[in-house]
């Protein structure tokens, strides 16, 4: 007869698994009676942790436990070299172009050298990388030793762009600020005049106007 060691009436399911349905106990005096105690009501079974990726019994690419050759959590094989997370920088450059718009609004203006400065029949298009912590604009200077990173000598040369127009500075978080030390004929950032040695933040699409017809395009993009 099957009977529960501590008094209770064990019931029909407790007599068909060998354990009562009060408490939990294993029934005596029932043959074959046996194996693991089941767990207790008080603690719920919680499904394992994913284990660290690429250790034993676990996927390679996102640790999850593997029982076969592909995991049923992200499909990777487990037999292919393990994914490797991928480093992504960031790349600045610079545009360079002649701006038809702001040459005839520069002429409009009637300077003393309007009359003698002609907009460029041909002026290739140019991308300047923006690498280090400054990026100077201007036009070449053999007299004074300056050689600007983005050199506006030409050909064509844009005779309205100072030897050191304005310079670009790098700033944390990957952004940028230009600043005019105080050219002649001044810099436009986005329609706005800037301010001699005032720096003005300047992002992804900056159009940067010098000189009687130079535009300069920041952009922004990123490379593996």
């Amino acid at each position: 007869m099957a009977d529960c060691p501590r008094g209770h009436d064990p019931g029909e399911a407790g007599l068909a698994d060998g354990y009562c349905g009060v408490c939990g106990s294993r029934l005596t005096g029932v043959p074959g009676a046996g194996g693991a105690s089941p767990p207790s009501p008080s603690s719920p079974s919680s499904p394992p942790a994913p284990a660290a990726a690429g250790s034993p019994g676990g996927c390679a690419a996102c640790g999850a436990p593997v029982s076969g050759r592909f995991c049923e959590d992200c499909g990777h094989d487990q037999a292919a070299a393990p994914r490797r997370a991928v480093a992504v920088a960031v790349e600045w450059r610079a545009t360079v172009e002649a701006d038809r718009a702001h040459y005839d609004e520069m002429i409009a203006q009637g300077g003393p050298d309007a009359a003698r400065v002609l907009f460029p029949p041909y002026c290739p298009r140019r991308d300047v990388p923006l690498t280090g912590t400054e990026v100077r604009i201007g036009r070449l200077s053999r007299s004074r030793a300056l050689a600007p990173e983005i050199d506006l000598s030409g050909p064509p040369e844009d005779p309205g762009v100072s030897h050191l127009h304005a310079v670009l500075l790098s700033g944390p978080g990957d952004t940028w600020t230009l600043v005019d030390p105080g050219s002649a004929n001044g810099t436009i950032v986005n329609g706005r005049p800037v301010e001699a040695n005032r720096p003005v933040p300047v992002d992804d699409g900056a159009r940067i106007h010098l000189g009687a017809w130079t535009l300069i395009t920041l952009r922004r993009g990123r490379s593996a």
